[in-house]
């Protein structure tokens, strides 16, 4: 009997070890690779692999030696449409599964996800203003998400203040501000929205809420994707900060470690990192719940392993998540948000019957 608990307790363990964690993740990137490699294949409009990758390469070498593969139609599906869509799906993929695992570690709730602190009621509020009231017009044919991204960020900023109003901020005060801020904000939304006569206004929200990549333009992620791939490195340097912020301030202070400062720098980045995917992308939930989960299952709850391997795995989910959005339906596009609640509600229920591991360390 003894030696089948040892032997089953092995078999949980396994993946924690450091040559099975490498040669998942090395996986894992292969499988990055080959999805993108596939899915710039794939779409409505039928275009054979060989011209695919003709154009893809023409463009990156700066060939023009072919001018059918340097403009046309089939060059625009495939370079302007396509391959910023995937671009996109990898950096709104890393991005919000890693500020879904910040925010789980300073909140401490493994039901935690990258809008809990009311940063999706703030997009939500300088969306509806953009729409609905033309306020941020200046900004451009991008106004909307800019709007959307002020909004989240400025609600983050004020959670970090009412969180401080009256001591330090700590977990809890950090979730009641933001409930309370994100209640305000849906409230004034849903006002404004009641109060307005244009029913092509509250379509346009309606649709931007749901989420969508279809929007991607190279102008906008040549700046967005470094930033998120940035944000994503330092999280992946703070792994000894963000697993003392799983046991609490008081254990973290006790071991020579004030997690005040860093919960705030944290808020600021995270928050930082969700505007500019409301941005590019709208709102697009449940990736930023779901993947952490699944890695804390396989790895557990060691964010220097966490955080690597949820990214690679948010950028997987998203790609083909995008894919199936804009090919399920022949002609359609169905919204990436709905998509990806249909199949992460089931798959959330199911871990949280079939969970054999500890949100903070216990198994």
């Amino acid at each position: 009997m003894e030696n089948k608990i040892s032997l089953s307790s092995s078999k949980k363990n396994i993946f924690k070890e450091t040559p099975m964690y490498i040669g998942v993740s090395v996986v894992l990137l292969i499988l990055l690779f080959l999805s993108i490699g596939f899915a710039v294949t794939i779409g409505s409009v039928d275009i054979s692999i060989k011209e695919v990758y003709s154009i893809i390469i023409n463009k990156i070498f700066n060939l023009n030696q072919n001018k059918s593969l340097s403009n046309g139609a089939i060059h625009d599906v495939v370079w302007l449409i396509r391959l910023p869509r995937i671009v996109l799906a990898i950096a709104v993929g890393i991005g919000l599964s890693v500020v879904g695992i910040v925010m789980q570690a300073i909140v401490k709730n493994p039901l935690a996800d990258p809008y809990i602190l009311g940063v999706s009621s703030g997009a939500s509020l300088g969306a509806t203003l953009a729409i609905m009231l033309g306020v941020g017009s200046v900004f451009g044919g991008n106004y909307i998400g800019i709007a959307g991204f002020i909004g989240a960020f400025l609600v983050s900023i004020l959670v970090l203040i009412i969180s401080n109003i009256g001591g330090r901020a700590n977990s809890v005060k950090l979730l009641l501000a933001g409930m309370a801020l994100s209640s305000v904000c849906s409230a004034f939304s849903s006002f404004i929205v009641y109060i307005s006569d244009d029913a092509q206004g509250v379509q346009k929200i309606t649709f931007w809420l749901m989420g969508s990549l279809a929007g991607a333009k190279w102008e906008q992620i040549v700046f967005i994707l470094p930033s998120i791939l940035l944000g994503a490195i330092f999280f992946a340097t703070q792994s000894r900060i963000l697993n003392l912020m799983l046991l609490g301030d008081e254990v973290a202070v006790t071991l020579g470690t004030d997690l005040h400062k860093y919960r705030h720098l944290y808020l600021i980045i995270t928050s930082f990192m969700i505007g500019l995917l409301v941005y590019s992308s709208g709102m697009i939930g449940f990736v930023g719940l779901i993947v952490p989960h699944i890695v804390r299952m396989i790895f557990g709850t060691d964010h220097k392993k966490l955080i690597p391997v949820a990214s690679i795995l948010g950028a997987i989910f998203l790609i083909w998540a995008d894919v199936l959005s804009r090919s399920i339906i022949k002609g359609t596009e169905i919204p990436i948000g709905i998509l990806i609640s249909i199949i992460g509600s089931p798959c959330f229920v199911w871990m949280m019957i079939r969970k054999t591991y500890g949100f903070g360390g216990k198994s």
